[in-house]
């Protein structure tokens, strides 16, 4: 190659020599004669000094922003009061000068990139993805996905690739669609998961399997999500529950190390599914920060409130001071969460006033001594149906965190361990149970009896999640192998014989053959590099991703199709009504 380095590799051993690099103008500017150029790489950047009589300068005179250029020149220290640290106190006294390619105006200044609408970033992502921010992301993407294959590598683990155009069976979202030309009126559906292909790769006794999967979901979108994603899927053989969370301890922990020098400390902490609800009203609670729920429902029964007096729970979350104002936007988001509203009290002294004072003057002193609630500080309550409630303070404590920045304090990063979920959920509006994570995750050895019966609600299932600042980065269980137990599983949720074996008959057979004990787990990959990034959404760590509405504005997709091809595979779009 021409170059003798890359931008950012310039340093102190090439210094008054002469160098041959080539990029993008960054910036060009004409000073008393001299023309001054900042010439980018994915590197760096470094600048470039033309003199007038230089038998460079007519053609660096030509030179605008983003055109491509190769320059040639001596590498120097610059004069004392102009450095800056590091390559800033180096620059190149241009010899020569060569345009490799012109440029069009760029639509928007890619130095102030972050401050144009995403939109035009993903229409012109091809530029975007020229900024050092979207580069910076992009490379620790790469440098991540090197950290995982070198671990899992010495592992043992073999990585394994699973269809991309695979069989409609339901996972929990709508699946995309594709027509089959050679088989009229048939569809394959792209994967949300490799879920059933990694499970048999272990009934076919590869024992540790791995792949950066991609995967798709046509549901609705939001900051950590995308309708085509990445996710680290796992899968293992011979193992229980502690043996998969420890390995991806391990994992974790040396991705963090080899990425970003970051030590995490292990073992992660783990609490049940019902903890993490009852204390922070969420299953992927942020443990950056404390402002744990107290629960107070038995100092309120049978009390003057009549809405907490009879009440299923009453959880109380302590405050700072509040405005009339912020605690009105924060019972919004109680109400947008279920609840039917927010109670507050704001404590004066060695009582309350506003909100419900006026019933709870009797027992003001336990509650300060419950709450620990401090002087000004408020208290704000959500009570009724256990899950409602604590789903609903969830969500206050979370607005609270934002409000007042109360995770800055703690630990950069927090990983924990959410287990022991519930094997089923009642659906309300189905009026039938459906599973939790998926019809394949194993129940707790201890609960399996409790299945068809009266109690089947309280199962626990082998599941676990990884949480990391409050999202969930991953996700897994362990694995039904005995054909017995899934039969009862599909029993619970409502599936005949000839449904299940109409949607999963050909795994059901292979469940027949000697299935291993199994468990696995998938990474939300994408999202873990947004919260390692510290990007504010997973499209920052996505090279070309779709916008909120679905739509890759670049592309121009999705797009209509001609009649011919909609033919071609049998398929006619029906008009709006």
């Amino acid at each position: 190659m021409k170059r003798t380095a890359l931008v950012g590799h310039l340093d102190a051993s090439h210094q008054n020599q002469t160098v041959t690099l080539q990029g993008w103008v960054n910036r060009r500017r004409d000073l008393g004669g001299l023309i001054f150029i900042e010439l980018r790489d994915r590197s760096g950047i470094v600048q470039v000094q033309v003199e007038p009589d230089s038998p460079a300068f007519a053609e660096a005179d030509r030179l605008r922003a983003e055109y491509v250029a190769e320059i040639e020149g001596r590498f120097q220290m610059r004069p004392e009061a102009q450095r800056k640290g590091g390559l800033a106190d180096y620059e190149v006294i241009a010899s020569r000068v060569k345009v490799l390619n012109a440029a069009k105006t760029p639509p928007f200044e890619l130095d102030k990139g972050g401050e144009v609408s995403e939109d035009l970033r993903l229409k012109y992502r091809y530029l975007d993805l020229r900024r050092s921010d979207m580069q910076r992301a992009l490379l620790l993407r790469s440098k991540a996905v090197t950290a995982v294959t070198e671990f899992l590598d010495a592992e043992g683990f073999a990585q394994i690739e699973t269809p991309m155009l695979t069989k409609s069976t339901p996972e929990g979202a709508r699946d995309f669609l594709v027509p089959s030309r050679l088989n009229p009126g048939e569809f394959y559906a792209l994967p949300q998961s490799p879920q059933l292909f990694k499970q048999l790769l272990m009934i076919s006794g590869f024992d540790r399997y791995y792949q950066l999967a991609r995967c798709f979901r046509d549901e609705d979108l939001r900051a950590d999500r995308q309708p085509d994603f990445t996710q680290l899927d796992m899968e293992l053989s011979f193992v229980e529950q502690d043996d998969v969370l420890e390995l991806q301890e391990r994992l974790l922990a040396h991705v963090f190390k080899k990425v970003l020098g970051h030590d995490l400390p292990t073992p992660f902490p783990r609490m049940s599914y019902h903890e993490a609800m009852d204390l922070y009203g969420s299953d992927k609670p942020d443990l950056r920060f404390g402002s744990r729920f107290v629960d107070v429902t038995e100092l309120f029964r049978g009390g003057e409130f009549k809405a907490f007096a009879s009440a299923q729970t009453v959880k109380v979350l302590v405050a700072p001071e509040l405005t009339r104002k912020q605690i009105d936007e924060l019972e919004r988001v109680a109400k947008q969460n279920g609840a039917g509203g927010l109670a507050w009290l704001k404590r004066d002294g060695d009582g309350f006033t506003g909100g419900i004072s006026k019933f709870v003057g009797g027992i003001a002193a336990p509650l300060i001594e419950q709450t620990g609630v401090e002087q000004g500080g408020t208290l704000l309550f959500a009570a009724g149906e256990w899950k409602k409630a604590v789903t609903a303070l969830g969500a206050v404590r979370l607005s609270l965190r934002d409000l007042f920045d109360l995770a800055a304090d703690g630990p950069r990063f927090h990983v924990s361990w959410v287990v022991d979920f519930p094997q089923l959920e009642f659906d309300e509006e189905s009026q039938t149970w459906t599973y939790m994570h998926h019809p394949f995750t194993a129940p707790h050895p201890d609960d399996v009896a409790l299945f068809g019966t009266e109690r089947q609600g309280e199962m626990r299932a082998q599941a676990y999640d990884l949480v990391l600042n409050g999202f969930e980065i991953g996700g897994g269980s362990i694995r039904i192998h005995d054909p017995e137990v899934q039969a009862k599983m599909f029993s619970a949720i409502g599936f005949s014989e000839a449904a299940a074996r109409e949607k999963f008959g050909f795994f059901l057979d292979a469940l027949e053959y000697g299935t291993p004990p199994h468990g696995g787990i998938a990474w939300g990959f994408d999202r873990l590099l947004m919260l390692m990034s510290g990007a504010s959404s997973i499209r920052e760590v996505i090279a070309f991703p779709k916008n909120n509405r679905g739509a890759d504005l670049m592309a121009e997709a999705p797009s209509p199709v001609e009649d011919a091809q909609l033919a071609e595979v049998g398929v006619a779009v029906r008009g709006e009504n």
